[in-house]
């Protein structure tokens, strides 16, 4: 098989894209998913915990905090996240995927750790703990461009598409472990151990995946365009030593296959002169699904307990009961039809699922309008719209971490992130004035409306700018910066010919 090469002028010839993507599936990729995909399902635990046990922290016998108090843990952590996937997502283009992905792991563990020692309810006590959540904050922005960065570059072609939502899509599967684990510990325990108990949740999983992803090697990728290809190939090897021990062959790759690079550093002007000029339409592009999505989210999710309360009469208790059937349909969604992304076509999948879910909250605003919904079946009716919904959202950071290029992967991603989770913010200000006192349907009809027509203009965007990334390695959907113009990559998996320099197509 050959091996990296390096020229007197600097340029190094490699093999190692085409040798990633020829792998077939092995317990090796599994164990790769499930120790970096855990980010979603702390992120999803971290925001239900804090929820459920929002209304236990206003009683004097635990903090006694105020409810402007108690709404801003949420927009603490919130902040936290931006801040951690800007300032963890520069460092993950510059140190690697693996240092990062330990050390955001790491100060989430922290972070959220120290939250359940928030020992009074004085100045100084709410203090510490805005900063423990922002802490945590942090770490999980963090996750976000780090392994979302790892997967891509590390899962084979013909497998991206549905591993990637499937791993965003586990953010339900924490958020029903975060709605159990609060029920049971606030209704069993005291409510001052409860709440505590709650957010060591998160830290005793983080404890053991940490563990897990010490023996998970550096991006193949990361390491030859940062010039690291001896590095590269040491480690590419012990792969397919691992995948060949699993009794899984090793296919052969024509070297034909070989990219050619000459790595090259980059800084914010090189990322601002990718996003904003190079390819500005992928930033439109992917600048569109995300925000429509957090939008859309965020409004639902962080308003569903007051609509089922006032509209409907649902207890406050119960109400965690119906957030575990609306967190099941999330679920279920991406990890049911994921598949089609990779199969269908990324531009199909998308803009259908995005299209769909829009279409379908616009008929289910009209029943809530003319009052023939009750309780359950407004949440199947949730079930039912963001089982696609969810789907759609998974690929929206499918499509910004796979769109641009290796050496600005993960500072796109967070910038991205940054932008959704500002515009997202504004979801539940907006929908939370429109519901008010519960009486007046036709207000929430119209903000209903507002967000499938987001919805469906995100979906009309992938229509028109969307990339057929399906089933494609990395380097044809991107071509990185430090690729030399005349290489001719594999523009699908087991196919080759020259790359189009064209940046947008």
């Amino acid at each position: 098989m050959a091996v990296d090469t390096e020229t007197s002028s600097g340029v190094v010839r490699s093999l190692i894209p085409a040798r990633l993507d020829r792998l077939r599936w092995t317990p090796f990729h599994s164990r790769l998913v499930a120790a970096l995909g855990v980010a979603w399902v702390l992120d999803g635990l971290e925001i239900t915990v804090a929820s459920s046990v929002g209304g236990v922290l206003g009683q004097s016998n635990t903090l006694n905090l105020s409810t402007t108090a108690v709404g801003a843990i949420a927009s603490v952590y919130l902040v936290g996240e931006v801040v951690g996937a800007l300032v963890f997502g520069r460092l993950s283009d510059r140190l690697g995927r693996r240092n990062l992905f330990m050390v955001t792991l790491a100060v989430y563990l922290v972070g959220s750790g120290l939250t359940a020692l928030t020992l009074g309810h004085g100045t100084g006590w709410v203090l510490y703990l805005f900063a423990t959540r922002f802490i945590a904050g942090t770490g999980i922005g963090g996750e976000y461009a780090a392994i979302n960065s790892a997967i891509d570059e590390m899962i084979p072609a013909r497998y991206r598409g549905r591993v990637d939502i499937g791993v965003n899509g586990t953010y339900w599967a924490g958020a029903i472990i975060g709605t159990l684990g609060a029920l049971l510990f606030l209704n069993l325990l005291s409510p001052t151990l409860g709440w505590r108990l709650g957010f060591l949740l998160g830290p005793a999983l983080a404890v053991v995946i940490l563990v897990v992803r010490r023996n998970l090697p550096e991006s193949p990728r990361w390491l030859l365009m940062h010039g690291r290809a001896e590095e590269a190939e040491r480690t590419m090897s012990e792969i397919e030593a691992l995948v060949s021990s699993s009794g899984r062959p090793v296919p052969p790759v024509d070297d034909r296959e070989a990219i050619e690079i000459r790595p090259a550093p980059t800084d914010y002007r090189t990322l601002f002169r990718v996003l904003f000029v190079s390819q500005w339409r992928r930033s439109v592009l992917g600048g569109t699904l995300m925000i429509t999505q957090s939008f859309l989210y965020n409004a639902i999710f962080f308003t569903y307990v007051l609509v089922l309360t006032h509209f409907y009469g649902v207890h406050a208790s119960s109400a965690p009961i119906y957030l575990i059937g609306f967190a099941a349909g999330n679920l279920l969604g991406p990890l049911s039809i994921g598949r089609l992304f990779d199969t269908v076509g990324r531009r199909q999948m998308i803009a259908g699922t995005y299209i769909l879910s829009g279409v379908l909250l616009a008929i289910t605003a009209y029943l809530f309008d003319q009052g023939v919904l009750t309780a359950l079946t407004q949440t199947i009716a949730w079930c039912v719209i963001f089982f696609f919904a969810s789907a759609g959202a998974s690929a929206a950071y499918l499509t910004v971490s796979e769109i641009f290029p290796l050496e600005v992967r993960a500072q796109a991603i967070a910038v991205f992130f940054a932008i959704a989770q500002c515009f997202g913010a504004l979801g539940p200000v907006l929908y939370g004035h429109l519901i008010g006192s519960g009486t007046d349907t036709s207000r929430l009809f119209a903000g209903y409306l507002l967000g499938a027509a987001v919805m469906i203009v995100g979906g009309i965007v992938e229509i028109i700018l969307g990339v057929a990334a399906e089933r494609k390695p990395l380097e044809a959907v991107a071509r990185p910066l430090s690729m030399v113009s005349s290489t001719a990559i594999p523009r699908a998996a087991g196919a080759t010919t020259a790359f189009s320099p064209r940046a947008d197509t």
